[in-house]
């Protein structure tokens, strides 16, 4: 078993991915803008910065970005506020982890303080050593920085570190660190050359669980 495990956050520990794929869409027409289902996929796991502004642009050549993406990032921490819902098997495999000693972070786009705050709101904080926002790193995934980093505060190589992740982004991010990448699959399929950068693609946390504790993984 390896020493360290790395978790994305939306998508991954909360079913939020949901309310950044609906944000997307329904800010477009207050731009003046056709919804264009194709932008919640390419968004997905950026950290909401200057990866972010250069896919919306792409999308929409003609529209303040910045304000955009802040609209969006309004709408997602209203629906958080009203209340969070854990993805299925995220209390069964951070007590799996924290029985077996396996240190445990949280790497994801969002800011650190929205990291918090989550993790705070379902009681969570206690069995995570490290978080790491995307606010902390230069590069965004798919860069493999945010996962680098968070193995290097857990004090462990990224090779020696499970890495779950739910976005292409992430796949592609956690994969070019290094890292032992498993996809957890929320909003979208894997592609086969996302399943290429896998040593696993499971239904939830609970099989991942599961297969690791038989020593599979």
């Amino acid at each position: 078993m390896r020493h360290g495990a790395i978790f994305d956050m939306d998508g991954t520990l909360f079913d939020t991915e949901k309310l950044y794929r609906h944000a997307w869409l329904d800010v477009a027409p207050e731009f003046g803008e056709k919804p264009n289902p194709e932008l919640p996929i390419a968004a997905s796991g950026t950290n909401m910065g200057n990866e972010s502004v250069q896919i919306v642009r792409k999308f929409y050549p003609n529209i303040d970005c910045e304000k955009y993406i802040a609209r969006v990032l309004e709408l997602v921490e209203a629906c958080r506020e009203r209340g969070l819902e854990l993805m299925t098997g995220v209390e069964e495999i951070l007590n799996f982890f924290r029985d077996a000693g396996v240190k445990m972070a949280v790497a994801s786009a969002a800011p650190v303080t929205v990291i918090e705050q989550n993790l705070t709101r379902k009681n969570l904080r206690g069995y995570f050593d490290v978080l790491v926002g995307g606010n902390m790193v230069t590069n965004g995934k798919p860069a493999p920085d945010i996962f680098l980093l968070a193995a290097k505060k857990l004090n462990l190589a990224a090779s020696d570190c499970y890495i779950f992740e739910d976005s292409f982004n992430g796949i592609r991010a956690a994969n070019a660190s290094g890292g032992v990448t498993i996809m957890i699959p929320d909003t979208m399929q894997p592609t086969d050359e996302i399943k290429n950068l896998c040593a696993g693609v499971f239904d939830n946390l609970l099989e991942a669980r599961r297969i690791i504790s038989e020593g599979q993984l």
